[in-house]
């Protein structure tokens, strides 16, 4: 909610001689962006990710098709939401100008490279399950922070080289080695918080040096933060981890609040919605305002009262969205969510890893020019991995192998010993070849 709110604030649009101008407040405000330290909050995203995942992953597990069991629920809502915008734009290309279609088509889909991201942070989980101990944790922490400083420093001395600035995404793998850390208890709350006042005082040295202030990416920047991530950013998910894990202990005891837990059980069953469908109301809401003359942009009149305005108006366009969507993110797709099978791991997680790239790639243009091939891309390397990790035989209407695949006896069973149902001791499905066999089931994402 607070990515919802931090946008719905900061972006600013107008309409000037059939040109679509989307600016940002941080743009001109020195003390906004100084704000975005505090919520600047995506690693976070990184780490609870991690946390959860570490805990299905076991060494000897099908590595592609563990990872087309948690890439099922990622990318659901996805299609729906791409199916939104191709036949959104279709009709918008026919009635708008074309410098105010092409900002909207480019910013459409801006928000998946975190989906990109995270799936190649979920690839590396045979890499981060490893660490098991403080010194792997800063070991593996350091050595990422190291890549990270050295390709910042090719970048501002050889400005021909700021391609090999997207190397530094591998700065998404630290708040993923921190959600297994936090997991496994390896980092005490008083050592977190020692770790988090130590990155605090190194990042405000870099904002001194060649890196900007803000911590979301303005148009402008000489060295951005977000996109790649520098090393700034590489800092802040340190200290912001760091901070999750001596909060940890306060935060679970709150969270057990039967009121509490009731609204983070909704907020999670519905997140990738949250975040991926406020976008379009956003940019729409904008855009009908713009049409009518009510421009939110620097220099034009009474700023406050349409901030108010258009708050209330996101509010009530996002709960509607949420509401009305949700269930797209919970429903099973008949083939996109049928069993998946150990055959031909690798290959499928492969074409997972290039899904992951291609969305990433995607994001720089957009639903259009070289976009719309990295998005064919993606959507090719999804279909792939989807065909080589089908199942030979399927448990009925196409869930997941689990406990509806069981026959009744061992249903009742599993309820009374909820946890035997480890891929090494869970029964197979009901018609599973021999080349589904050899690891058994996979853990539910």
């Amino acid at each position: 909610m607070g990515v919802v709110v931090g946008h719905t604030v900061m972006a600013t649009s107008m309409i000037r001689d059939d040109v679509f101008l989307w600016g940002n407040l941080l743009t001109t405000s020195p003390v906004l962006q100084a704000l975005t330290w505090i919520f600047q909050i995506m690693p976070l995203f990184f780490f609870a990710g991690a946390a959860a995942s570490v805990t299905s992953w076991q060494p000897g597990t099908a590595w592609g098709a563990w990872l087309m069991q948690r890439c099922r629920r990622l990318f659901r809502p996805v299609f729906s939401y791409l199916l939104f915008w191709a036949v959104t734009l279709a009709a918008l290309v026919q009635v708008l100008p074309v410098h105010v279609y092409e900002p909207i088509a480019g910013i459409s889909v801006q928000l998946l490279w975190f989906l990109g991201a995270y799936v190649l942070m979920l690839a590396a989980m045979p890499a981060l399950d490893r660490i098991t101990s403080t010194g792997q944790l800063g070991a593996a922490v350091a050595a990422v922070y190291v890549l990270v400083m050295v390709i910042d420093a090719v970048r501002l001395h050889h400005p021909g080289l700021a391609a090999l600035g997207f190397a530094n995404m591998t700065a998404w793998l630290i708040p993923g080695m921190f959600g297994v850390a936090y997991r496994r208890g390896l980092l005490e709350g008083r050592a977190a918080l020692r770790l988090a006042a130590a990155m605090l005082a190194v990042n405000l040295v870099l904002v001194l040096g060649p890196y900007e202030l803000s911590l979301v990416g303005i148009e402008g920047q000489q060295l951005p933060n977000m996109a790649p991530p520098s090393l700034l950013m590489a800092g802040h998910a340190i200290m912001l981890c760091a901070l999750a894990t001596a909060a940890a202990p306060a935060l679970s005891r709150w969270a057990q609040r039967p009121r509490v837990w009731w609204c983070t059980a909704i907020g999670n069953s519905g997140a990738m919605t949250l975040y991926l469908w406020h976008m379009p109301a956003l940019l729409l809401m904008h855009l009908g305002f713009d049409l009518v003359g009510l421009h939110r942009y620097p220099g034009q009149p009474n700023p406050l009262i349409l901030s108010v305005i258009q708050l209330a108006v996101m509010a009530g366009l996002v709960a509607v969205a949420f509401q009305a969507l949700r269930p797209l993110e919970n429903t099973a797709l008949p083939w996109w969510d049928a069993p998946v099978s150990t055959r031909h791991s690798a290959a499928t997680g492969t074409a997972l890893c290039v899904a992951g790239a291609a969305l990433l790639m995607s994001v720089k243009w957009g639903l259009k020019d070289n976009g719309l091939y990295c998005m064919a891309v993606m959507l090719a390397a999804l279909a792939t991995a989807r065909v080589l990790s089908r199942s030979c035989a399927g448990t009925p209407g196409g869930s997941p192998p689990g406990r509806a695949a069981w026959p009744a006896w061992l249903r009742r069973r599993g309820a009374r010993h909820p946890n035997r149902t480890s891929p090494s001791s869970a029964p197979e499905p009901p018609g599973t070849c021999a080349s589904c066999r050899p690891r058994g089931l996979l853990p539910r994402p």
